[in-house]
């Protein structure tokens, strides 16, 4: 697999229908489709259960650091082991804790004995299996796809985590309303099945690692992504650029300071995002983005801060929603070429280790990103705050156009 310059032929995929009829490929979707509605249900149950016990908004704060650090940690261990080791079964045996770890917590939440420090060391468990299950799952992608389809497959992988992140809240708030035990069953039920089901995957392509364990090796994938500008330039876009277009951490501000629309505004703008992802999600199914690549991805970011300064300056909800549903969309077209160039322009050898570095990128610049949105806006205000972020990533978009012109030639995926 090449990235194509502009003189290379093109490769067009089929179509996507065929794409739900290919059984290794299906049965990864619903593998990770279970997954990433069990993280997000995670997200609202055990939030939740901390402040009820706490009353702490810190204590809430650290349910997010909890499962930070072991990423941290781990982050280069985790590459390298998915690049050692049959990531199907290194997938399978994440979910699988995560599973019976959620099992503890609805034990513990139904049979009352449950506390706090217990609650921070079942997130400790589960932030390590997803630092091992993120670059696992991800390199597995390539091997479950025919050639030629990987980015109508990112797309659909894109969509499976759009749609958890619309339901897997709604679907964990409502669990927990009829019993605090009820989500942590729900987890513990999606972890293991998608589990179970890693087993049934079988690979288009099987890698076989080609170098000997060591330190070297470990952090192979930061030496690869330095040395690859087209690599360097495609995670380091993201990484800026979320950074910088970190609006929606200020998103309580302007629901109830700037739009005044309460908590109902404020549960509307957080879904917003993802709805303009999700359509965006279904057109990349059906229409592959075949020519200019490079070029499109940056335009989808330049698109991505735009829409968030015109976020930033609106004092209406019906117009803030147009600039969130643009900002879904936008950022969805960004992380499906992101995710496709990375992948064919990393050997099957090293996906583990440069996805792990990618993981890294990711989460940090979300993090940071908030922490970026909420320092400027103390600074300056929340509106200024988001308008700089907004043309901030129209600049860092600029500027590596002219620093990577390698990525932004790309001509085609193949």
């Amino acid at each position: 697999m090449t990235l194509s310059s502009p003189t290379t032929p093109a490769v067009v995929p089929d179509g996507s229908s065929s794409l739900l009829r290919h059984p290794p490929f299906l049965i990864y979707l619903w593998s990770r489709s279970f997954s990433r509605f069990a993280s997000q249900i995670a997200a609202v149950a055990v939030g939740w259960q901390v402040y009820d016990l706490t009353d702490s908004a810190f204590q809430l704060g650290m349910v997010g650091l909890a499962q930070f650090a072991p990423m941290l940690v781990l982050v280069f261990a985790a590459g390298h082991i998915a690049d050692r080791y049959d990531r199907r079964r290194v997938t399978q045996v994440c979910q699988i804790l995560q599973g019976l770890t959620a099992a503890l917590l609805a034990w513990g939440t139904f049979a009352g004995w449950l506390t706090v420090p217990q609650i921070f060391t079942a997130l400790v468990v589960i932030g390590a299996s997803t630092a091992f299950e993120s670059p696992a799952s991800a390199a597995l992608l390539p091997a479950v796809v025919p050639e030629g389809r990987l980015q109508k497959a990112t797309a659909f992988s894109t969509g499976v985590f759009q749609v958890a992140m619309i339901g897997g809240p709604a679907l964990g708030g409502v669990a927990y309303a009829l019993s605090p035990t009820a989500p942590y069953v729900l987890m513990t039920f999606f972890w293991l099945v998608g589990g179970l089901l890693n087993s049934a995957i079988r690979l288009e392509r099987q890698v076989t690692p080609k170098e000997p364990p060591g330190f070297g090796t470990l952090f192979a994938g930061v030496a690869f992504v330095r040395n690859n500008p087209a690599i360097l330039g495609t995670i380091s876009l993201d990484l800026f650029a979320v950074l910088l277009g970190g609006a929606t951490a200020l998103l309580p501000i302007y629901a109830r300071d700037i739009l005044q629309t309460g908590p109902w505004g404020l549960g509307i703008m957080r879904s917003t995002p993802a709805v303009g992802a999700l359509i965006m999600t279904v057109a990349l199914t059906r229409w592959s983005i075949n020519r200019r690549v490079g070029m499109r991805m940056f335009q989808a970011v330049i698109v991505f801060g735009l829409a968030t300064a015109l976020f930033a300056v609106s004092t209406v909800l019906w117009l803030s929603i147009v600039a969130l549903l643009i900002m879904g969309a936008a950022d969805t077209v960004s992380v499906v070429i992101r995710f496709s160039l990375v992948q064919l322009a990393t050997p099957d050898a090293m996906r583990g280790r440069v996805g792990a570095v990618n993981y890294l990128f990711i989460n940090t610049s979300n993090q940071l990103g908030q922490f970026e949105s909420g320092v400027t806006a103390a600074l300056f205000g929340a509106m200024p705050a988001a308008l700089i972020g907004g043309l901030g990533t129209v600049a860092v978009a600029l500027l590596w156009m002219k620093l990577f012109p390698a990525l932004r030639n790309v001509e085609r995926l193949e």
